[in-house]
């Protein structure tokens, strides 16, 4: 949370917001989904309303709806409400990162399993089948050593939040 000690300057956020959405458009993620993320991940809180996204982002509501959907999709936010609320709440997940991944897993496996009926269909002798085979030996080894990078990564996290 922000506290009096940690005012934020609200223009110097907004422009942050946009120039992170711009960033992660111009790496694939669709516009508005990346503007919301940003949205999301600069709230100290990590969630806002669909209301309030639209309000900060100048956006319609329907922009608001297409954008988290899509978020949730992907494995970037969770929608939630709180008690005694009517308003959905769009939340980062908490352990973000490592749960975004974990979904991709699932499809690098989809990804590799499919490469796996194409060498059957195709024959593993001809020239699209020996593709496939290599899309598929190369998915196999992201898949198996995207597991160390989660033990990794955990270990490396409680190091730092040890000290």
């Amino acid at each position: 949370m922000t506290t009096p000690e940690t005012k934020r300057d609200e223009d110097a956020v907004r422009r942050y917001v946009e120039s992170l959405g711009l960033v992660l458009s111009q790496i694939g993620m669709q516009r508005m989904a990346a503007r919301v993320f940003a949205a999301l991940m600069t709230n100290d809180e990590g969630q806002l309303t669909a209301a309030e996204l639209a309000t900060q982002l100048s956006v319609s509501p329907a922009a608001i709806s297409g954008a988290v959907r899509y978020l949730e999709q992907v494995g970037f936010v969770t929608k939630v409400r709180e008690p005694g609320e009517r308003r959905d709440h769009y939340r980062l997940h908490d352990d973000l990162w490592y749960a975004t991944f974990l979904k991709r897993d699932r499809l690098l496996i989809m990804w590799r399993d499919a490469a796996e009926e194409g060498i059957d269909a195709l024959g593993a002798d001809t020239p699209a089948g020996k593709r496939l085979a290599e899309m598929q030996d190369f998915l196999s080894f992201v898949l198996k050593e995207v597991g160390s990078l989660y033990d990794r990564w955990h270990e490396e996290r409680a190091k730092r939040e040890a000290g």
